[in-house]
C-alpha cells in the first residue's frame, strides 16, 4: 500500500507545526503533501481538496487551531481517516482542544497535540498493508523503549 498523508493546515500560519510533523512522517517512510484551506474562511477549496483524494490512498491529518472546524468538516465529507492534530495555544491554556474533541455526531477523526502523534498514527494505518513502514514503525518504537531501559540502568546505579 502506497499512499500518502495529506496535511492540511488551516493557514499558512501553521506551517511550522507542520513542519514538524513533515519531519516524523519522513522518518516513518511516509510520503506527504501540505495542503490549506479553510472550514470557515474556504470551504470550497477544502471540499475541492478533499474530492480530489477521494480515490486515493490517502490519509489527513488536519492542523487549525481556535476553533478547529477543519478536523470535523473533512472528516464528515471523506471517507479517508483523518488525524487532527491541532496546535497547543498558551493564548487560550489548551481551552481550545475541546473544538477538536467535541464534535458533531458522526464523525470519526482521532485527536493528538504532538506532531510526533499525528505521524504515527498515520504511519500506523499505512502499516497495515505496507510492510516497510510497518518495520520503520517498529524500529523506532523499539528506540524509545531502548531509551528507557538505557536510563533505568543509569538511575539504578545512583
Amino acid at each position: 500500500m502506497k499512499g500518502k498523508a495529506i496535511v492540511l493546515m488551516g493557514s499558512e500560519r501553521d506551517l511550522d507545526f507542520c513542519n514538524k510533523i513533515k519531519e516524523y512522517l519522513k522518518l516513518l517512510g511516509v510520503a506527504y503533501e501540505f495542503r490549506v484551506a479553510s472550514a470557515h474562511k474556504t470551504p470550497e477549496q477544502a471540499l475541492e481538496i478533499i474530492m480530489n483524494f477521494e480515490n486515493e490512498k490517502i490519509v489527513y491529518i488536519t492542523v487549525a487551531g481556535r476553533s478547529n472546524a477543519l478536523s470535523a468538516f473533512v472528516d464528515a465529507n471523506s471517507s479517508k481517516p483523518v488525524i487532527a492534530c491541532p496546535p497547543y495555544s498558551e493564548k487560550f491554556s489548551g481551552v481550545d482542544i475541546f473544538s477538536s474533541l467535541r464534535v458533531p455526531s458522526g464523525i470519526g477523526s482521532v485527536v493528538t497535540i504532538e506532531p510526533e502523534g499525528a505521524a504515527i498514527a498515520a504511519a500506523k494505518i499505512f502499516a497495515l498493508e505496507d510492510e516497510t513502514i510497518r518495520n520503520l514503525v517498529n524500529e523506532y518504537q523499539f528506540s524509545k523503549k531502548k531509551i528507557l531501559a538505557q536510563a533505568n540502568e543509569k538511575i539504578r546505579k545512583l
